[in-house]
């Protein structure tokens, strides 16, 4: 039967009609519960979009008591929804990928053919962060505006493929300049967006584990990444008369744009668009698993208060403390962008220090996959955030001590499994910030935004007159984490006051389901 039913769109003065089917079976006992279907004839436009919008929750409601099976069509959405959501990790490592691959071409040559001094090279390492932290509170509002993540990442990551390999044919410093700034302005759109998309799809106890899977992909092309680069920087030398890092630049960017191309058609929307894969009780169900986990529709919460996202984020100090420790958190991971100088370091060749780096990070992809799994299953944030930050300070320390071979390459996979703290830092952010949808996306892409300042200061945490010790610069990653880790008992202490005080509603009113996670 085809269900009529009218829906607030854009503000409290308009509303339009919205039809959908639900299968006969639960419409056939939809009258017992005393709601009717057809539009009622307001004169009072605001009444009818407030009674519109009650009714749609009724009616969800009332469609979930009758689920014959809610079981299996919540396991079959969760499955449809996982298989066309596993692009976004190979997506995010192409993104690392094209954004880390000038570390990887310093080792052949890069510097010398850009005819780079000083600090030029990190210049061109930070100026990505810096079109990076523009654009992504502008992105993820205007993808909340228009809804469609399938043509909006893909369409952007194209881009980002094209501006990698426009660095291929850089000569000077200014070109390389322009053109990671550029590469950085446009891959802003993926993280925050692909982490407002997991957020819409995603209860809270499930997030952890998907965006764990999703930051894994960090931690994949850091270890696959150097494999590649290895293969091309040896194999393609010369050819066609091109130096092997322009190879690099060529390919690399070239992969991205195909299978950006490849996402369009394997991307979802979000719930509340409608969607041809799902059946109407999978789209329906979508919809109430959200509302169920913090309490309140996500639509309906949108229209209530008349504030606007960007004015209700800021306006939040946790979106604000939030965005600072990942900043600090940021400042100890600089390491990453210098991975491959690191392992010179040990003194082989640059082949096999290129393939020395991937160890370490499949050793960090499989205890951030495990942490974050188990802090879903416990709901605990906090302390799955400050072990690996605990661990991986002890590898800093490791390689301050010594210059054996044997001991500096142990901590460099201590240092790697910190990425942990990251992968399981953002769920704990998505599940701090739950409502409105409208603050959720400027609050996740700020906190992406600012915290990417950590990447511009690490960029310059490790400049070549430090090394082969690095000594300072492993002090300046210590310092960053122990701030990191009190910051985050601090926001642990907060949140478990926020939940003491709901518990004390829910006895008086009776109408509050939702805590934070700790």
């Amino acid at each position: 039967m085809l269900v009529n039913m009218y829906r607030d769109f854009s503000g409290p003065s308009s509303y339009q009609q919205v039809s959908f089917s639900v299968p006969d079976h639960l419409m056939s006992s939809r009258t017992s519960h005393g709601l009717a279907y057809e539009p009622l004839p307001y004169e009072d436009i605001d009444t009818a979009c407030e009674t519109s919008l009650d009714s749609d929750v009724v009616l969800q409601h009332a469609i979930y008591d009758e689920f014959p099976d809610r079981q299996r069509v919540e396991q079959s959405l969760l499955r449809k929804v996982d298989l066309r959501m596993s692009i976004l990790v190979l997506i995010y490592v192409l993104n690392y990928i094209d954004r880390n691959n000038a570390a990887a071409a310093r080792l052949r040559g890069f510097e010398e053919d850009l005819h780079l001094k000083g600090q030029q090279f990190n210049t061109i390492l930070s100026i990505l962060y810096v079109g990076y932290t523009l654009m992504q509170v502008p992105s993820n509002m205007y993808l909340n505006k228009i809804g469609r993540p399938s043509i909006y990442l893909p369409t952007c990551m194209a881009i980002w493929g094209l501006m990698s390999v426009l660095t291929g044919t850089t000569n000077d410093f200014l070109g390389a300049v322009y053109t990671r700034f550029f590469l950085g302005f446009v891959e802003a759109a993926f993280f925050p967006g692909a982490l407002f998309l997991l957020s819409k799809w995603y209860k809270r106890r499930e997030l952890g584990e998907r965006t764990a899977i999703l930051s894994c992909g960090i931690m994949i092309s850091n270890a696959f990444g150097s494999l590649l680069a290895s293969a091309i920087l040896d194999g393609m030398d010369g050819v066609m008369g091109l130096a092997a890092w322009r190879w690099l630049f060529y390919i690399e960017g070239s992969m991205t744009v195909c299978v950006a191309i490849c996402a369009i058609f394997i991307l979802p929307d979000f719930p509340t668009t409608s969607c041809s894969w799902l059946t109407a009780e999978e789209q329906v169900l979508a919809r109430l698993r959200m509302e169920e986990d913090v309490g309140v529709d996500d639509e309906t919460e949108s229209f209530k208060g008349g504030e606007s996202g960007l004015k209700q984020a800021f306006s939040d100090w946790k979106v604000w403390w939030l965005a600072i420790a990942m900043a600090t958190l940021n400042v100890l991971l600089s390491f990453n962008a210098f991975f491959p100088t690191l392992s010179a370091t040990l003194g082989y060749s640059s082949t096999v220090s290129l393939l020395l780096c991937s160890p370490p990070w499949l050793f960090a992809t499989c205890v951030a996959f495990v942490m974050s799994r188990h802090s879903d299953a416990t709901g605990e944030r906090c302390g799955h955030i400050t072990i690996p930050l605990l661990i991986g300070i002890a590898g800093f320390m490791m390689a301050m001590a010594t210059m054996n071979t044997v001991v500096r390459y142990l901590s460099l996979f201590l240092m790697a499994q910190s990425y942990t703290a990251f992968v399981v830092y953002w769920a704990w952010v998505s599940n701090s910030i739950p409502r409105p949808t409208s603050k959720r996306a400027v609050a996740l892409a700020f906190v992406n935004a600012f915290s990417s300042l950590g990447n511009i200061v690490g960029s310059y945490v490790w400049p070549k007159s430090w090394g082969p010790s690095y000594w300072n610069s492993y002090a300046i990653c210590i310092g960053s984490g122990v701030l990191c880790i009190i910051m985050s008992w601090i926001f642990r202490q907060h949140l478990a006051r926020l939940n003491q005080e709901i518990e004390a509603r829910e006895l008086e009113e009776g109408s509050e389901n939702f805590t934070y996670l700790l």
